[in-house]
């Protein structure tokens, strides 16, 4: 299995899924840990939102964590057998260790912006700046 996860420079997760030009991608073994990372350069802005569903697809990639991501993208990558975990931040390979212990859960948001994701859901908002990975934990 392979999880892709959409990160900024520092490896930290994009909170903008539209405006990535960087993924990550996980190698995971039947032991659900991690064997092997490598990045995946896309080439520019808004490149996310066209074909990158079928690209991390062939690539053999099957789950997506990701930030902040609309709608209309969790369609596509869905589209292409990508399932999406959504309102995932902090550290990318930290969340994946979460993810791979059962410790993750989608945030249940699609959100046009940033500023609105944070608007409807009001009661994460806090937790989600106080540690360094993701806040969505069982």
């Amino acid at each position: 299995m392979k999880i892709a996860v959409p990160i900024e420079e520092n490896e930290m997760i994009a909170q903008h899924f539209g405006h990535c030009e960087k993924y990550m991608i996980y190698s995971i073994t039947q032991e659900r840990t991690i064997d092997d990372k490598e990045a995946l350069l896309t080439g520019g802005d808004h490149v996310c939102h066209s074909n990158i569903g079928n690209l991390l697809a062939d690539l053999g990639v099957e789950i997506m964590l990701a930030g902040g991501i609309g709608g209309g993208a969790v369609n596509k990558l869905a589209a292409s057998n990508i399932e999406t975990i959504r309102g995932c931040e902090g550290n990318a390979t930290q969340v994946v260790e979460l993810y791979l212990a059962g410790k993750l859960i989608d945030s249940g948001s699609s959100c046009q912006t940033h500023e609105q994701h944070h608007a409807s859901d009001e009661h994460h908002h806090e937790h989600h700046h106080d540690h360094n990975h993701s806040c969505h934990h069982n």
